[in-house]
Order: structure tokens, then sequence, then C-alpha cells
């Protein structure tokens, strides 16, 4: 048995199967590299589903790690610490916001979006107790707390996890008009949307131009918040800071996570302000490793580095290049004329159709392990490619050069 077999064996037995990873066993990584127990090379097409974004081992991000290591941890909130103030202020200031909510995963981030929403509903708006209405989206992927999963629509994630929590309308993702509906049938109890500006778990799908703008406007005219999960989206992703950004749209509310970590601690964030954020009192929410310092430390650096524009401008620039690559999969005789049915995405960021015919996604993508590429399936049949963000071009087109060979095969 091999060292791979052996791990995987023993994951399988001491764990439970709430995933279904790839047989791959992975000991170290660097960029955009990752290396197995057994020597062998990975290119990562996936990147920790945005959480790495600046790479493996990002050499800035573990400098700034081991020197808080040798400082403090963590505090829990029962004290300030003097990384604490700098984080919140520097965090609001590239979101151009005013107060941040630390938190550490993402899904903690959202469920802090909904209470806040909620609360600011009542004390701002007047909502009566007990009737906050927040409008989501169908093939929304915002995490998997009970509360979260009611207003999923996807059965795996909603299956025998009932009963589910109330005060949420789902709406068809990219329909204004439903949007407008929505609301208009809330009135005066709808306190927020909540939408991903690109659904990543959905298949990396971007809504139809003008989207956010006008749920933007739906919501400004009506009082309500637009909370904007860019959870996988924001920090860099899509060759800009935000993703809402290609929109030119400011949320209310931002949700951060993933990236914000730089794949070294979970740190995440809700990011907006005084009038929204300043509702809390003491004692109504709170985490003990939110904002700790080891969490604010490496989220100072990714701030930082986010600052320079750098991977932006990567994103960008990759991103286009990725996309012209790939658009020439869709339909192409040299590839049995239609194995990859469509192609969406938005900078480094993309999902693949694969045509059912030729493979399921997770077939191709365990096709693509096998040739030293790793990505990752959804909804059956389509594959998503989102690498870090420190790729280089020529390891992206080893990467694309892959795919083509195993489509051609």
């Amino acid at each position: 048995m091999t060292s791979t077999e052996r791990a995987i064996a023993a994951a399988e037995a001491h764990s439970a199967h709430n995933y279904h990873p790839l047989p791959v066993v992975v000991a170290s990584a660097e960029g955009a590299w990752m290396t197995d127990v057994e020597g062998r090379r990975y290119l990562d097409m996936l990147a920790g589903y945005s959480a790495l974004n600046f790479g493996h081992g990002n050499r800035r991000l573990i400098d700034a790690a081991k020197a808080q290591l040798e400082r403090v941890t963590l505090t829990s909130r029962a004290f300030h610490h003097d990384r604490f103030a700098t984080f919140c202020s520097q965090l609001a200031e590239l979101c151009g916001m005013e107060m941040v909510l630390p938190m550490n995963t993402g899904a903690e981030a959202v469920e802090t979006a909904v209470k806040t929403a909620r609360k600011w509903g009542y004390r701002v708006k007047g909502v009566s107790d007990g009737r906050a209405k927040i409008i989501v989206a169908d093939n929304n992927f915002h995490g998997r707390t009970t509360t979260i999963i009611s207003f999923s629509t996807d059965p795996e994630a909603r299956a025998d996890f009932g009963p589910y929590t109330p005060g949420f309308e789902i709406v068809p993702y990219g329909d204004l008009a439903a949007m407008e509906a929505a609301l208009d049938a809330a009135g005066e109890d709808a306190v927020a949307v909540l939408l991903e500006p690109i659904q990543g778990e959905a298949g990396v799908l971007v809504p139809p131009d003008g989207y956010l703008a006008g749920v933007r406007e739906l919501t400004r005219a009506r009082n309500v918040l637009f909370i904007a999960d860019e959870i996988q989206s924001g920090l860099g992703r899509t060759g800009k800071t935000f993703a809402c950004e290609h929109e030119g749209v400011a949320p209310d509310v931002y949700v951060l996570g993933k990236a914000l970590g730089g794949g070294v601690v979970p740190v995440s964030a809700v990011v907006s302000s005084h009038e929204v954020l300043g509702v809390y009192r003491p004692g109504e929410h709170g985490s003990t490793f939110g904002g700790n310092p080891l969490a604010c430390a490496v989220a100072l650096e990714v701030i930082a580095i986010l600052r320079t524009g750098e991977f932006q401008q990567r994103a960008a620039e990759l991103g286009e290049h990725l996309h012209s690559e790939l658009g020439l999969l869709v339909d192409s005789p040299a590839h049995r004329s239609g194995s990859v049915r469509a192609v969406r995405g938005r900078g480094l960021w993309a999902g693949v159709d694969i045509d059912p015919s030729h493979g399921t996604g997770r077939q191709i993508s365990e096709k693509l392990m096998e040739r030293g590429v790793l990505v990752k399936d959804t909804h059956g049949s389509t594959i998503r490619i989102a690498p870090p963000l420190v790729i280089s071009k020529e390891d992206l087109d080893w990467g694309l050069d892959q795919l083509r060979a195993v489509l051609a095969g």
C-alpha cells in the first residue's frame, strides 16, 4: 500500500464522510504548486476556493504570521490588543466603509450579516419585531449553518437538516423583475438583499450586465440594505478588489473571508457603515477568536498587498487570457465538437460546463489530476478553475494544455 493509499484509508476510517476529495494527499506547497506524499507535483487550479489568492506560502504573509506568533496570538475580545484598531481601520478604508465586525469563517460572517440586517431593520428602519424579510437568490452558496441552508436551493445542503429558519424569500439569480416583485411583496418588512456578485459554487455564474446596479437602485429606493457576499469573489479574484466594482456598485455591507486570511489563518469580517454596524451593544454578538492578534497581523499584510493593485492587475490580464483560451474550447471540432458546452467567469475565475456525454465534472477532474492539474467539480458537469493569482502565464498555459489533452482524449 502506498503512502497515499494509507493516508486516505486512515482518513476514511476516522473522519466523517462529509467531503469527497480527489485521491491526492498534499504534503507541501509553494506558489501555485503542491507536492504530494509521493513527491508528485501538481498545479493548483483551485486555490482553496479563493482562500489562497496570494499563493501557497506567500513569504510576506508567512513572515507576518511568524512575527506575530512570537508576540501574542489570542486575547479574546475581553481585552484590547495592539493590532485590532489598525486592522479595522485599514479594512474599512479598503472597502470604502466605516466599521468592521471581525469573525473567523465565511459562514460566521454571513450569519453575522443576517443578524445585523435584522437588528438594523428593527432598531433603525422600524420593522415590527419578528417580521424582517431578507431576499436571496436561488443557487446561492453562503455557507452551511442551519440558518444559511434554510435559504439554499441545493437539496444536498438542505436534506435532513430541518426544521428551517424562516424570514427569507428566494428569487431567480439575475432576474431583476423577480427581485423587484419580491421587494414589493415584502414591503416595509424587507430589510436586506443578500447576493453573491458572482455565484461561485453554482458554477461561477456571472449575472447579466446591469443586474447588480439594478439591485442597488431597487434597494436604495426602498431603504433596504444591499449585502454583497464577496467571500469568494472579493480581494482580487475577478481583476478588481471587489466584484461589485465591475458595475460601479457600492453595497451597504461587504461580507469577506477566505483570501482575507491569506490561506494562513481563517479570517472573515462584515464591513459597513456606522448606521448599520452601530446597532450592536456589548454582549449581543461575538466570537472568542474573531479579530485575534494573529488573524489581524495576517489580514493587515493582505490589505497591504491589495493596496499595490498588483494582484488585481494580474487577475485582470491573466484572466483575459484564460477566458480567451477557454472560449476556444466551446464547440471546437478539435475537442469532439461540444465537449465543452459553455464557459463563464471573470478574472482568474472560470466555470467550464462539460457535455455529460464526454464525462462528469468529477471524471474530468480525476483525469486532470493524473496529468498533474488540480481542479474541482460542482453540480455534476461543471469544473471550476481558480488558480492562485501568483500563477505565471507559462504555468497557466501548461494547465490549459492538460485540459485540452483530457478533452481530446
